[in-house]
């Protein structure tokens, strides 16, 4: 399993510069072809009438602004590429809001990069749901690179956050490109004390030796937790010095998860080293 394309949403945001770089650094070290996609956020709207030329000015020049900024983003983004002489890349400038262009385009594609949601940030709902939404629908493994920090490295020292789910054995099947190349990897399960039936669901000695398999050499570790599971899993990563984290998303029904604040939706707000999630 490789990764032959990756795609990574670019927008005017500071944070683009960041998420570039990173998608361009696991760019060339798998040797993929990496793809910038751009969004205008110009929506189709009818012609107004003919008695409101003044209308139709206004309109035709906003419309103008946001491709203007939209070239600007992909030129901007060809120049930081060309800088570490990445060889196969392109752009894709895509009418619409972010969302639809991601997971349309990210489904031919073998990651896709996103930033992780800034609920302060002064954006609109669709763009504050852009990780969950790819994530859920495009069917691919999405990268969620925090909204702050710079992450300079190569994704040398993975966490595999395993519990034996649907969710997290497709995330960890979907990492194996960047689990062969890194220098350390540990696959960690949590667990709640005399918790039996979950301890079975692990099967940490057949993972490890489906790792070894394909090639990759893990650390196995079991720990017994009072915590809440996402507050362990950024404690055992600041801890490792993790610079990847690999989970599963939403095991539960989507709804059931935000009622009851799930693992999933609180790694997304709080996580502060890269995210590979899979659902």
């Amino acid at each position: 399993m490789t990764l032959p394309t990756i795609a990574v949403h670019l927008d005017h945001t500071e944070r683009c510069e960041v998420r570039t770089l990173l998608a361009a650094r696991l760019a060339r070290r798998h040797s993929s072809h990496l793809v910038g996609i751009v969004t205008t956020g110009i929506e189709g709207i009818p012609a107004p009438m003919p008695a409101h030329a003044e209308l139709e000015g206004c309109i035709a020049g906003a419309s103008l602004h946001l491709r203007r900024r939209a070239e600007t983003v992909a030129h901007v983004f060809r120049c930081r590429i060309a800088e570490p002489t990445l060889a196969s890349f392109d752009t894709r400038l895509v009418d619409g809001e972010p969302v639809g262009a991601v997971i349309g385009l990210g489904r031919a594609s073998d990651l896709v990069v996103v930033g992780q949601a800034d609920e302060c940030a002064v954006v609109d709902h669709a763009v504050r749901q852009l990780p969950e939404e790819v994530m859920l629908q495009a069917g691919r493994p999405v990268l969620i690179v925090p909204r702050a920090g710079r992450f300079d490295g190569a994704l040398d020292r993975v966490l595999v956050a395993w519990d034996g789910s649907r969710e997290a054995a497709i995330s960890v099947h979907h990492a194996l490109p960047l689990l062969r190349k890194a220098a350390k990897v540990t696959l960690i399960s949590f667990l709640r004390e005399g918790d039996a039936s979950a301890e079975r669901a692990l099967c940490p000695g057949e993972m490890n030796n489906w790792l070894l398999r394909h090639g990759v050499q893990a650390d196995i570790e079991k720990v017994e937790t009072s915590w809440r599971f996402s507050d362990a899993l950024l404690d055992s990563a600041a801890a490792l010095e993790s610079d990847l984290l690999v989970m599963g998303g939403y095991g539960h029904a989507r709804m059931r998860e935000r009622m009851l604040g799930g693992v999933t939706r609180d790694l997304l707000a709080r996580a502060t080293v890269p995210v590979l999630i899979a659902h």
